[in-house]
């Protein structure tokens, strides 16, 4: 693919219009039908590596553990259309999980190794989950003791025949663990019991599905609000997952490392099912991220692509022993999930030798990305940019009134295409809200297109700040605070005020060693930015509050300062 070539990326009549070349057809296939196409082109080759388990698959060996769990998930009585929800960090049953259920048609419903009992028990219900696969414990919390906190039927049910009157759909819990606690399946007992099951099965299992079905329900990440499941097709992720990894040029002979969490979209498309696409080996340094086993594994490996949100690279930037690590056979990855600051993006170019790095833009809603650089993009584009449309997704920048606003005009992002959700799992109502009637996916995100078709990212519309009738927009403060020698990490947001209505303020992790005073802040804003952008407030922190896949909590920031400085939210409204 001609990554940023093609006059289908300009804008049309002098508007913030965009559409992405059709050239290249769009794949209509499923998911396991792509999987069995990938290994009867490299079966013999090394699909996946994870160090921590000391396992390593060739895509044949993938290929039987995916079918014997698929088989036992047969077993078990799950069908097509049938819900079953992961929790639990990267581990090598979480990737089987990932292909088994598509292979049978059952809907993968994957939950955030982050949430607690009331985000658990609203994610089952929500999806009605009729089975649940998730780690024993991870990182001090116990995954099975919470469970039993909303289905204490579980310690005296039989294995497969959970009845939880709060959890009314959910059948069977598989534990990846030795030994199941009571009430449980182990995850190796459910493998086994498909292990001898006919190949001819599960490929009539595969025949009936349709790419365009549900196969995937991914819950927002919650910056605000309730998370919603956004239901994905095998159409949708498929296509962006080639995409993704066709813009890095990546083909059968990289490498690509892959720290960012399975149950986000930059985990579970862009990464694990973009190998699949290319025949690429995938390399799982860690259960979650850990700067310096992600370093120790792209060495070890010699990986050619590394994935990160700007945080994930700053850590690796950051770590005591970064110079020990060879790091020189890295070529290209993506950073994503947040806004990437310009720095970090020279460093990460320059220190770790990406220097074919891309960036790119998306969200859950749209399988996940519209906007990337490739390979070949310009250096000034590709860090003042996210790169230009993606294949077959087209884009236009709003006013509030819905019109198309001139080139180089902010206004809000609407995007349409194959990559759009089918909607909000049995929410017609927000998805109705999000998605109008012409198609379009209105993403809140504000943001630029050139005349070249490049598109910068803003902020977000709920996050403007708007301080006595000036507005103020935080990623633009941001890009400049990380030009202070002593920050590392940055965000900027808006806290009520009576006279102005908001004011500003930022929160700053200082760079290792670094002791910068709130004075010294300002006084370096001091004539190099609108004095009305100067943060008014500025509070150092060890780290800041953000989701797992690296997306600001700007929320949380602006609740804490409301309750620290006793403020009143009313002086907003």
């Amino acid at each position: 693919m001609a990554a940023d070539g093609g006059t289908a990326r300009l804008p049309v009549g002098g508007l913030s219009h965009v559409r992405g070349p059709v050239d290249e057809p769009l794949i209509e296939a499923t998911i396991p039908e792509v999987l069995a196409d990938t290994v009867a082109r490299f079966g013999p080759s090394e699909a996946a590596v994870f160090p921590a388990h000391g396992i390593r698959w060739t895509w044949e060996a993938l290929a039987a553990e995916v079918d014997a769990l698929a088989g036992g998930l047969l077993e078990l009585g799950l069908t097509r259309g049938d819900r079953l929800g992961v929790w639990a960090p990267n581990r090598p049953e979480w990737l089987l999980a990932q292909f088994a259920t598509a292979r049978i048609g059952v809907i993968l419903v994957t939950i955030n190794p982050a949430y607690r009992v009331h985000e658990l028990e609203y994610a089952l219900r929500r999806t009605g989950c009729a089975a649940l696969l998730l780690a024993e414990r991870f990182r001090g919390s116990d995954y099975v003791a919470m469970l039993r906190e909303i289905a204490p039927e579980l310690e005296a049910a039989a294995p497969g025949a959970l009845a939880a009157a709060r959890l009314p759909d959910l059948r069977s819990v598989i534990v990846m663990a030795d030994r199941a606690p009571p009430g449980c399946l182990a995850f190796a007992d459910v493998a086994g019991l498909g292990r001898g099951m006919p190949r001819a099965r599960l490929d009539a299992a595969s025949a009936a599905l349709d790419r365009n079905e549900a196969i995937n329900i991914q819950f927002t990440s919650g910056t605000t609000g309730l998370p919603k499941g956004a239901t994905l097709t095998h159409r949708n992720i498929v296509n962006n997952a080639a995409f993704v990894t066709a813009q890095m040029a990546l083909t059968e002979a990289d490498r690509l490392c892959i720290p960012v969490p399975f149950y986000h979209c930059f985990g579970m498309v862009m990464g694990t099912l973009g190998c699949v696409t290319k025949g690429a080996k995938m390399v799982v340094p860690a259960e979650g991220f850990d700067p310096g086993a992600t370093l120790a594994a792209v060495a070890a490996e010699r990986a050619t692509a590394l994935y990160g949100v700007p945080t994930m690279f700053v850590a690796m930037l950051e770590h005591p022993d970064f110079d020990a690590f060879d790091l020189s056979s890295l070529r290209t990855g993506i950073m994503a999930g947040a806004p990437c600051p310009i720095e970090v993006m020279k460093r990460v170019q320059g220190r770790m030798h990406m220097r074919e790095v891309t960036i790119a833009y998306g969200m859950t809603e749209t399988s996940p990305v519209s906007f990337q650089s490739s390979v070949d993009t310009p250096l000034e584009k590709r860090v003042a940019s996210v790169g230009r449309v993606h294949p077959h997704v087209e884009v236009r920048i709003v006013d509030e009134a819905g019109n198309t606003v001139p080139v180089g005009a902010q206004g809000e992002l609407l995007t349409r295409g194959y990559s759009v959700m089918q909607g909000y799992w049995e929410d017609p109502e927000q998805t109705a809200k999000a998605i109008d009637a012409e198609g379009w996916m209105h993403t809140g995100d504000l943001a630029r297109i050139d005349a070249e078709g490049y598109c910068n990212i803003t902020g977000r519309v709920k996050d403007m700040i708007c301080r006595g009738g000036e507005n103020v927009y935080p990623r633009e403060v941001e890009e400049f605070l990380y030009t202070h020698p002593d920050v590392s990490q940055v965000q900027v947001f808006g806290i009520p005020d009576r006279r102005l209505g908001e004011i500003v303020a930022a929160w700053i992790v200082p760079k290792p060693g670094a002791r910068p005073t709130e004075e010294g802040i300002r006084a370096f804003c001091q004539g190099r930015i609108a004095h009305f952008k100067i943060p008014a407030v500025v509070r150092f922190r060890e780290s800041l509050p953000m989701t797992v896949t690296g997306k600001p909590q700007k929320f949380l920031m602006r609740a804490a300062m409301v309750e620290e400085l006793g403020l009143s939210e009313e002086a907003t409204a």
